[in-house]
């Protein structure tokens, strides 16, 4: 079972691109972020012709998440648990069945918590203590479960081309990365660092000052494994060359396989 996480910042601008990397990767599972779009101007149909069913939780302008999969998609449920006031559309979770094992996919778009300090970095930490909350219940339901997307988390320097650019950014503080290690000692494997450990690994160039091109990049787009998820893990990849397609996301698709 192949399932990958890809902020498209825009579906309507980004359709090409994604089926262009579709078509190419050919994943079971697809949990999106940034769609920026209400669920009725999502291009569903587009999407089930390839295959995909299509679960999303939009909204207009920003935000936005969805799952597309091969397989059904069973339990949906929409919105992070612990603040019902909380309008942003940035979590969706699902089961998926494969040959020998259900598993829990949760898509989620992390705030960016910028500028800060200030309420949206007040936000961020809220959301992530609501997260670890749900990280925790993941847990305790001893069912393969992962949570995947865009964290807007630089785990460590080496996962930035130039960390000290980054020291008073709402992505690297602190505080951020505290809270992003507080889920990790649940108990929860990150799946690329399993896998792949060292610097120059990336899964976000900005489209400003040439990023790309001097692969001035930052990995914030994560997978985490509940111990049973992480024990069918077999590979975890980054696919870096679809930045340098046409019209391209500034992000680009992480994947892992399970032997499910």
């Amino acid at each position: 079972m192949k399932i990958a996480s890809f902020n498209i910042n825009g579906i309507k601008a980004r359709i090409e691109a994604l089926t262009r990397w579709l078509n190419e990767a050919q994943p079971d599972v697809v949990v999106l972020q940034e769609i920026k779009s209400v669920d009725e101007g999502f291009p569903r149909d587009h999407f089930e012709d390839m295959g995909y069913n299509v679960e999303t939780h939009g909204q207009k302008s920003f935000n936005g998440v969805a799952i597309l999969s091969k397989l059904p998609l069973e339990d949906v449920t929409r919105g992070l648990p612990g603040d019902d006031s909380d309008e942003q559309a940035r979590w969706i979770e699902a089961t998926v069945t494969g040959n020998h094992s259900s598993v829990r996919v949760c898509g989620l778009y992390l705030p960016n918590g910028n500028p800060c300090p200030g309420p949206k970095y007040d936000y961020k930490l809220a959301w992530m203590a609501r997260l670890e909350a749900r990280a925790r219940q993941l847990m305790a339901d001893e069912m393969p479960a992962l949570m995947a997307g865009d964290y807007n988390v630089i785990p460590q320097a080496e996962d930035a081309a130039k960390p000290e650019s980054w020291t008073e950014d709402a992505l690297f503080r602190p505080e951020t990365r505290a809270a992003f290690r507080r889920i990790l000692n649940l108990g929860f494997t990150e799946a690329f660092r399993a896998r792949t450990q060292g610097p120059g690994h990336y899964s976000f160039w900005d489209y400003q000052a040439g990023a790309w091109q001097r692969n001035n990049g930052i990995r914030i787009d994560h997978f985490l494994l509940t111990p049973a998820c992480a024990d069918m893990m077999t590979d975890c990849q980054i696919d870096k060359d679809t930045r340098a397609g046409d019209k391209p996301s500034d992000h680009v698709p992480i994947w892992i396989t399970l032997d499910a």
